[in-house]
């Protein structure tokens, strides 16, 4: 394991302190914790803008009319499938 120092003024000192008290004995692990979720959110945040470039890149444009068309004829065969007529 590496060792890293690190200076904070008193008041965040005083801060963490406070947070730590009910569920961390020491500040190595809140610090360690503190760190696993800033890396976990920096990722997130990294994934969310690379699946951003692909938002809306369809290979093939529907107009609404043949979105609309493809729904009806989905209903119509599920509802032939469990024996409903619609006709």
């Amino acid at each position: 394991m590496e060792s890293i120092t690190i200076k904070v003024d008193k008041g965040l000192a005083q801060k963490m302190e406070m947070a730590m008290k009910p569920d961390y004995s020491t500040k190595t692990e809140f610090i360690r914790e503190a760190i696993r979720d800033k890396l976990e959110d920096l990722e997130k945040k990294r994934l969310i803008e690379h699946f951003k470039n692909y938002f809306g890149k369809a290979k093939v444009k529907v107009s609404d009319e043949r979105l609309r068309e493809i729904r009806e004829q989905v209903g119509r065969e599920y509802a032939k499938k469990f024996g409903i007529d619609l006709d």
